[in-house]
């Protein structure tokens, strides 16, 4: 018997142990298959991978940021693919995005169910703590430490006055309710958007009735918006949730960007930005709209600083090629502003070639006896006219120190005031300004004929008749000599008309410093005759083209000249009716 006894124990432990090996084989064999057959992921995937690049019948998929990388690529595979492998590899992409999505939202969502509970435990044990010093002993330890109940009460009065504010601006704001307007022009319009395009209202000269949100507020907002609606209608209701919950437990879909429809969105400045957007829903017929709220808090003081502008002098540099009859008007403008009234001002003339050379330099001469003028430079180069090179050979010719540069074309008009918006605007190491001038049109054409324009200063009127902002111009500028040296000058290899200033202002957009662009209202561009040449490259050709036919009229002086003989027959015809006899 004892040895009966002692073969099953022993058969038993050896049982146990094969046991335990079978348990941790089957444990590591799972976990195998696991790591092997799971997607790829990161942890935090970016947007534009986020939202899917392929599409499909019923919606494009793409970034809401436009085109990029991944429709490039998509387009290269797709050509070389054979034709009956594209539709397999669209929909394969289409669904590696849709679990990429999936994922990256189910991550957030336990992201937020554990902060959530880690801040549900902290307010759970201060509620205890403070229990268990109910009393004068407790109360009076916990003033001792300098903190306890009364601390938590002021944070949560503070949420509550947060939350408090945020709701009278959703409110205030026409979000769940219209409001009382004076007239058709206080409406706030609405632009409309899908995952690749806005459609605006508001637009200058350069903007577009649709555009891909190329603009980094624009396309950040909006992606953060698609983000957080797609999040919202994934994230499973909670028991509590009332009708509305259960009635989206019933529901088993999963929405992704290609059930996006689109979108409407209107900013009223004080308030803050709303957002509605529409998803396809189970059926044809059914639709799932969200609307998302971005309230606008109170006004912060960021810094509060004395600007002096009295030793802050001005190096207008502005090249020229003959034109000697426009630079006789821009030097009249001069010797009136910034003799005369500003007195902190450097003029640099750079003169291409040798004609008409002499009678620049009599009117710098004569300018200088009139009105006490020594602080001007005459630069000449005997080569072919090259803006961005005399802008260039002008700013470095400075050689006293730092110095703010204003590069000035000969058929501009300023006044005092635009010297002072040039000098505050400008920082040396942080600022540059890129104002947007007023551009007028032809004062022949807005006045009538000749005979009936006005003097110059009686024509710098901003008006939709007059002219336009030139949103499109980025020639003159201000900026101070030590950024234009840092960032590397104009690119002098560019001959003749346009192209230079472009080029100098997308430097200083990849760079750090800050670009002041805004309109000013005293900085205009007078209207010339303008010519293009021949020898200019096609793409410069096409450009001086498209300025020539915008600086001539607005559109409808131009269509009253378009269809003036229709315009003149219909008067012809209203004199040779009779007139009504009088009663």
């Amino acid at each position: 018997m004892p040895h009966v006894e002692m073969l099953r124990r022993g058969l038993l432990t050896w049982a146990s142990r094969v046991g335990g090996l079978l348990v941790l084989l089957c444990c590591s064999l799972s976990l195998l298959y696991v790591m092997t057959c799971s997607p790829p992921h990161s942890d935090n995937p970016p947007l534009t991978h986020v939202l899917p690049h392929a599409g499909s019948n019923h919606a494009k998929l793409g970034p809401i940021i436009g085109a990029g990388t991944g429709e490039t690529g998509a387009a290269w595979a797709a050509a070389q693919s054979p034709p009956g492998a594209h539709s397999y590899q669209v929909l394969l992409q289409e669904r590696d995005e849709q679990h990429r999505l999936y994922i990256s939202s189910l991550k957030k969502q336990i992201a937020q169910l554990k902060e959530d509970l880690q801040e549900r435990s902290e307010q759970l044990k201060k509620v205890q703590d403070s229990l268990k010093r109910d009393g004068p002993a407790g109360r009076k330890e916990s003033e001792s430490q300098g903190g306890g109940h009364g601390d938590v009460q002021g944070v949560k009065s503070q949420q509550s006055d947060l939350q408090e504010f945020l709701r009278s601006q959703l409110s205030k704001a026409e979000v769940l309710s219209g409001t009382r307007l004076p007239s058709e022009y206080a409406v706030v319009p609405f632009e409309s958007f899908t995952l690749q395009k806005m459609y605006q209202l508001e637009m200058g000269l350069t903007r577009h009735p649709e555009e891909k949100p190329v603009r980094k507020d624009k396309r950040d907002d909006l992606g953060e918006v698609l983000e957080v609606a797609l999040r919202s209608l994934n994230t499973p209701p909670s028991p509590q949730g009332g009708r509305d919950a259960a009635e989206n437990r019933r529901t088993s879909k999963v929405y992704t960007p290609s059930d996006f429809i689109e979108g409407i969105t209107r900013t009223e400045k004080d308030k803050g930005s709303l957002y509605e957007l529409t998803f396809r829903g189970e059926s044809t017929s059914e639709f799932k709209r969200l609307t998302l709220f971005r309230p606008f808090g109170p006004l912060i003081k960021v810094k509060n600083e004395r600007v002096d502008t009295a030793n802050v002098l001005i190096n207008i540099i502005v090249p020229l090629s003959r034109r000697t009859d426009k630079f006789k008007q821009f030097m009249h403008n001069f010797r009136e502003v910034c003799v005369r009234q500003d007195g902190r001002v450097h003029l640099t003339v750079v003169y291409f070639g040798k004609e008409q050379m002499s009678e620049v330099r009599n009117t710098l001469e004569n300018t200088s006896r009139e009105v006490n003028f020594k602080n001007y430079t005459l630069l000449q180069l005997d080569e072919e006219f090259s803006r961005g090179r005399g802008l260039d050979v002008g700013a470095r010719a400075w050689n006293a120190g730092n110095v703010l540069l204003f590069f000035c074309d000969v058929d501009i008009y300023f006044n005092a005031d635009f010297l002072n918006t040039c000098r505050i605007n400008t920082q040396p190491g942080k600022k540059v300004f890129y104002p947007v001038l007023f551009s007028q049109y032809n004062p022949s054409l807005i006045y009538g004929g000749p005979e009936h324009i006005p003097p110059v200063e009686q024509q710098l009127v901003i008006k939709k008749d007059t002219g336009f902002w030139r949103d499109f111009g980025f020639g003159m500028t201000c900026q101070y000599r030590s950024d234009f040296i840092n960032i590397g000058g104009f690119d002098i290899d560019i001959k003749g008309w346009g192209g230079e200033d472009v080029h100098l202002y997308r430097k200083y957009l990849h760079s750090n410093l800050l670009v002041v662009r805004a309109p000013s209202r005293g900085l205009f561009h007078l209207w010339h005759e303008k010519h293009c040449a021949d020898e200019l490259p096609p793409d410069q050709y096409r450009m001086c083209m498209q300025s020539k036919a915008m600086n001539e009229a607005s559109h409808g002086q131009l269509g009253m000249l378009f269809f003036r003989q229709e315009i003149e027959a219909h008067l012809r015809k209203q004199k040779q009716q009779p007139n009504p006899k009088k009663t």
